[in-house]
């Protein structure tokens, strides 16, 4: 196999593991997009590598990202989430977990679900980039910022337009992976 990756994975066998495996993978489990949107708000101020290696902890501590036990969570949760040193403690993020599982619930029930609310942004298909370059992938795009005010206007936080792109990367929404990387094409093929 063609070693190549995008640079930004660098050596750490745990990042290269995430991005040979599940960087830029469209997925389209509800329960599994909003994980990682969550996540994506936790990185916020912090590199992904720190979340990623937390994450094993995030799932236990947050009942493994099941929406319906963290939107029923209250105080006595959140406490427990900030006292738990294997993750991120920081109070606004962990109430807006329990807000977004609130929210998340109340998505679901659209035509749709939360993944058919999310995935519109893209209509419904990624997007296929070619980056030859860093340099060439943006931060942000108008999917990104669409979904960003979209998702603020139901009630979520920590998901700015540059927060919803790396989700959108992260998810398969658009295929970043730079051309002269190994997964360019493979993640392009998964999307037809």
């Amino acid at each position: 196999m063609d070693c190549e990756r995008c640079p930004w994975c660098g050596t750490d066998p745990l990042y290269q593991a995430y991005h040979d495996h599940e960087w830029g993978v469209p997925e389209h489990d509800s329960r599994a997009l909003w994980e990682k949107l969550v996540l994506d708000g936790f990185q916020a101020g912090l590199s992904w590598i720190t979340i990623l290696k937390k994450r094993d902890n995030f799932r236990r501590v947050f009942d493994d990202f099941d929406p319906e036990r963290v939107a029923r969570w209250g105080e006595e949760e959140v406490a427990r989430a900030l006292s738990d040193a294997g993750i991120v403690r920081h109070r606004g993020k962990i109430e807006s977990t329990v807000q977004g599982a609130r929210i998340y619930l109340e998505l679901q029930e659209r035509p749709g679900g939360f993944a058919g609310f999310l995935w519109g942004f893209v209509g419904g298909e990624p997007i296929q980039t070619n980056p030859a370059t860093p340099a060439d992938v943006p931060t942000e795009s108008a999917e990104s910022r669409a979904m960003s005010r979209a998702l603020r206007a139901d009630g979520f936080r920590f998901c700015g337009p540059v927060i919803t792109y790396a989700f959108m990367q992260a998810t398969g929404m658009v295929n970043d992976h730079l051309t002269t990387c190994h997964r360019h094409r493979a993640v392009a093929a998964l999307a037809r």
